[in-house]
């Protein structure tokens, strides 16, 4: 018999034993119905982050990058970077060992989480460079490249998990470890007064003073959760949390190829107190797939995100957020593909048989960060999509509610180190219910058989700031119902990271 763990146990377990631990060029050719042209590289997905370097660095720089003495503060990268130079040169690597013991599975399908026991390592490196071509505050022009490798496996080779446990993972080995662009583009800012305010200088945004009203414009390849839907407590795979579903919306299917990056472009506009930006975005020729259809007029994502940074407790910082977004692409149905196969044209359902082009995914999103102390915070997220259309770029997710948070160190005069807990519950609708049901396979999801219910996960973190750029974490991770069913599981995911910021 299957016991289920109180959840409020589960989270002061997790959080008492981690701190116990102090691309083509030309235009695709038109897929065929029932026909997926990449097959060898559909199913493969991977999802990095931006680097936050979450805590901020403290104290200024002077024209040597280096932090003046009277204003010490814990240094996070491994070199210090000029707040000046015309020129940004950063890297990051970021390693996760997971393993998980075996765990109650009646039965197995294709796309079933393994219920062996097993671990894996991923690995991922990325060089971020940048160049400024002239010096105006009023109108900075940013010219941007980064250079990525990833590597390594998930856990069960990333299947049968909806909020799965490695946002740093590549499933499909054919892909392999060469390095790739995976950003590169220009970044123009059009000032619209003289006002200035500070700017904190990053790998993606060189200017350190930026006028309080401004337009700025982004195109080129890029991933489009670098500047949507971004959460300060969970956004960041690299030092706070590993999951899919808690440091991304689950159910926003952003658009993106198979390694989380797309091509397209965004416009920006930003005042003293709020942000309203607009994104346009090449969608996967197929789902999960690496190939990008290049025809925006058939195939596009759209994403509208109005943030307004105003705090529920005075004296402390806050934002929300507001998102919306529509994909259009070749898509299926999934109560189409179910009355084919009941109708008995298809011997299970088969999402790719009713893919049509044309076909409208859309969805909303609601996002906090609230400050409660100097030290303490959390955030939150409610994601909804209609799920009526296939699950195409990011994961099988059609509502998705978290709530986390995340407490600094500076009480055991640890200021760089970080402890975060966070829940996160996600849900399908009941045609996508029947679609697995009745034996169908997602690109995620597929056990042949479905007793559903909501997918529960607790995940519970220690960053440990070891020197300079150098972080350690100990990460926990318990599932309830994976892939919406009640027949498996619970599944326990432990997991150690390295990584390092230069």
């Amino acid at each position: 018999m299957r016991h289920q763990i109180p959840w409020p146990v589960l989270l002061l377990a997790a959080a008492s034993c981690l701190t116990a631990f102090a691309q083509s060029s030309g235009l695709p050719d038109i897929p065929a119905p029932g026909q997926r042209p990449e097959a060898a590289n559909a199913g493969v997905i991977s999802f990095q982050k931006p680097i936050t370097q979450d805590p901020p660095a403290s104290g200024t720089h002077d024209s040597t990058g280096q932090e003046p003495q009277n204003n010490p503060g814990p240094e996070l990268t491994m070199f210090p970077h000029s707040q000046t130079a015309r020129y940004w040169i950063s890297g990051q690597t970021n390693t996760i060992f997971q393993a998980k013991p075996g765990f109650h599975s009646p039965y197995q399908g294709p796309n079933s989480l393994d219920n062996a026991g097993e671990y894996k390592t991923s690995l991922v490196e990325t060089l971020f460079l940048g160049y400024q071509p002239h010096h105006s505050l009023r109108y900075n022009t940013d010219l941007l490249i980064d250079f990525e490798s990833a590597g390594g496996r998930g856990l069960g080779e990333a299947l049968g998990l909806a909020g799965f446990t490695n946002l740093d993972v590549v499933r499909n080995p054919n892909l392999g470890t060469a390095p790739y662009i995976a950003r590169g583009g220009i970044h123009q800012t059009i000032g619209l007064t003289s006002e200035m305010i500070e700017s904190d200088r990053d790998q993606y945004s060189l200017a350190t003073q930026v006028p309080v009203r401004r337009f700025e414009a982004r195109v080129g390849k890029m991933g489009v959760n670098d500047f949507f839907d971004v959460n300060d407590v969970a956004t960041d795979s690299h030092l706070q949390f590993l999951n899919w579903t808690i440091d991304d919306n689950g159910a926003y299917d952003y658009a993106a190829d198979t390694r989380g990056y797309t091509v397209g472009g965004m416009l920006e506009y930003d005042d003293r107190n709020w942000s309203a930006r607009y994104g346009i975005y090449a969608m996967p020729i197929v789902a999960n797939g690496i190939s990008l259809d290049w025809a925006f007029s058939r195939a596009h994502g759209q994403n509208w995100e109005y943030e307004l940074r105003h705090s529920f407790l005075p004296g402390h910082k806050g934002t929300t957020r507001i998102l919306a977004f529509a994909n259009t692409a070749h898509m299926g149905n999934y109560r189409l593909a179910v009355q084919d196969y009941l109708a008995e044209l298809t011997p299970k359902p088969d999402i790719i048989s009713v893919e049509r082009f044309g076909t409208v995914k859309y969805g909303f999103s609601w996002n906090n960060v609230q400050e409660i102390t100097e030290n303490l915070r959390i955030g939150t997220r409610f994601g909804w999509n209609d799920d009526h259309e296939e699950s195409y770029a990011y994961t099988e997710d059609a509502q998705s509610v978290v709530i986390a948070g995340d407490y600094a160190g500076a009480r055991w005069h640890r200021p760089a180190d970080k402890i975060g807990v966070a829940v996160v519950s996600n849900a399908i609708k009941k045609d996508h219910q029947n679609y697995l049901k009745d034996g169908g396979l997602g690109f995620i999801l597929g056990d042949g058989h479905l007793n559903y219910g909501r997918e529960n996960i607790v995940e519970s973190y220690y960053t440990w700031h070891a020197w300079k750029g150098l972080f350690f974490a100990l990460d926990v991770q318990h599932i309830d119902d994976p892939g919406y069913n009640r027949d498996r599981g619970p599944v326990w995911v432990e997991a150690v990271r390295g990584h390092m910021d230069f």
